[in-house]
């Protein structure tokens, strides 16, 4: 099958002959010292005089060779160029939302997710619109700004207009100082009609999970319901795009098959988005196989350890530089401190994978796709990333400005982060901290905003975030950004 990123078709853009041939190929090179060098000096950012930055990104080829690398010292370079990348385009800050599980009925029979159809033990729940606005002011309670969706796939409990009500039940609810300013969506691949919905909806990014890139793998781990056709579903993001959303994230569940092969996949799919629409992913998440109900990851013989997936982080970022990366709470605080120097610019906070799981009081497992392996509160979480350095971020800016798609890129390849995102997130932290945080978060982060301000470079954005900043920790005005 040719190899062609601007083709429509699956097969096409993502080759597996192209895929082998690349693997052959990184094998061949992950000891060439020379070669690995001029790719890690290809990828450098170039720091331009008027304060623009580009960084040229490598192919899923130069990628792979990276990821097969041998040489100790080289593996290094790589984390500390990652680690570069992801502090010239995404500065210190750190992106915080949470999913809400609406509905876990679900027609599909993925052998990985406790959802499958023929799974009689988990409890199967659906949300109705007042348990929706129960959960929205739980996560409002919470700080929350910013959502993503989940949904099992089944025309008959989960139809299209269940999420569109839902979404609009969501962005209607006015919670003391709490709004959800964002909703994130990933549900199942749908038609252009839909998307288009879910477009004109409000909707921030849409979210799909590649799973696997191997077509035959694919096949085997959804042998029924609609989600076994592997085209329709990897050519979902195309549908996605003609529908008006410009903003989509992908990714694959690391551990269902081998991973170089998924890496090689994932920034193949990259690539053709850009090819065909002009503009990336917006998003790449990482999720690694867990336990949960009927679900046992030791059966599937793909794991990678926490070293390989550092190593994959690093090398998605360097190969992807503008892309956001994210992380969820299925991997450890300990996994999820290191990932976030090499690339990872999105975590979630506080999460619960169970349908309803917000309002409970105790964490509920009957009906959790997934183990939460960092179950810290909120509070904790934003403490903890304060004391590594980094500014917790709540901002939504740029989704309500037009900034997606190939604006939001250009944004970014300008160099203009810092005198936008920058006081965005120190405004959002500061609401943040006025309204649900702790005494001791409230001191350390107002400490570290008084400190941050004087990083923005431009002058007058620094004076009027400054400003900004003191009328949210005397008033109730809220939601001010760039």
């Amino acid at each position: 099958m040719n190899y062609n990123p601007k083709s429509l078709k699956a097969e096409e853009f993502i080759s597996h002959e192209e895929i082998l041939e690349t693997l052959r190929f990184a094998d061949e090179k992950k000891n060439d010292r020379a070669y690995i060098e001029s790719i890690l000096e290809k990828a450098k950012p170039i720091y331009n005089p008027n304060g623009s930055l580009h960084c040229g990104g490598l192919n899923h080829r130069e990628a792979s060779v990276l990821l097969a690398c041998e040489i100790p010292d080289l593996n290094e370079k790589m984390i500390k160029l990652a680690e570069e990348i992801k502090l010239a385009f995404y500065g210190n800050r750190i992106v915080l939302f949470a999913p809400l599980y609406l509905s876990n009925y679900c027609v599909n029979g993925c052998t990985y997710c406790p959802y499958h159809a023929k799974n009689k033990t988990i409890a199967r729940r659906k949300l109705t619109q007042e348990e929706i606005r129960k959960e929205v002011i739980a996560l409002q309670d919470m700080g929350h700004k910013r959502l993503a969706l989940e949904a099992g796939e089944d025309p008959v409990h989960n139809p299209i207009e269940y999420i569109l009500e839902s979404i609009k039940t969501i962005y209607s609810i006015h919670h003391k100082n709490g709004d959800i300013r964002r909703v994130n969506v990933n549900i199942a691949a749908t038609t252009v009609e839909n998307y288009r919905k879910l477009k004109d909806a409000g909707i921030g990014t849409y979210i799909l999970f590649q799973e696997t890139y191997h077509k035959k793998a694919y096949e085997e781990l959804h042998p029924t319901g609609p989600k076994h056709d592997y085209c329709y579903h990897t050519e979902a993001m195309d549908r996605a795009m003609e529908g008006g959303i410009d903003d989509v994230g992908i990714g694959v569940l690391f551990g269902l098959d081998k991973y170089r092969y998924e890496f090689a996949g994932l920034l193949m799919h990259a690539e053709h988005l850009e090819a065909v629409h002009g503009v990336g992913p917006h998003t790449i998440s990482v999720p690694r196989l867990k336990k949960a109900d009927d679900i046992d990851p030791t059966q599937f013989d793909n794991g990678i350890d926490d070293e390989i997936f550092s190593k994959i982080i690093a090398c998605i970022r360097i190969a992807v530089p503008y892309t956001g990366m994210i992380i969820s709470t299925r991997e450890s605080e300990e996994v999820r401190k290191k990932a976030l120097s090499m690339g990872i610019s999105q975590i979630s906070g506080a999460s619960r994978t169970s349908v309803g799981g917000y309002t409970d009081k105790e964490r509920p497992h009957d009906t959790e796709q997934f183990d939460v392996s960092d179950q810290r509160t909120l509070d904790e979480v934003v403490q903890w990333l304060m004391d590594l350095g980094y500014i917790p971020s709540f901002c939504t800016a740029c989704y309500r400005e037009g900034r997606t798609g190939d604006r939001f890129m250009a944004l970014c390849k300008s160099g203009q982060i810092q005198n936008c995102c920058h006081p965005n997130a120190l405004m959002t932290l500061a609401e943040y901290l006025t309204d649900y945080a702790s005494p001791e978060t409230r001191k350390s982060g107002e400490e570290l905003i008084k400190e941050e301000l004087t990083t923005i470079p431009n002058e007058k954005r620094m004076r009027i975030a400054g400003e900004h900043i003191e009328s949210i920790y005397q008033s109730n005005k809220r939601d001010f950004y760039f």
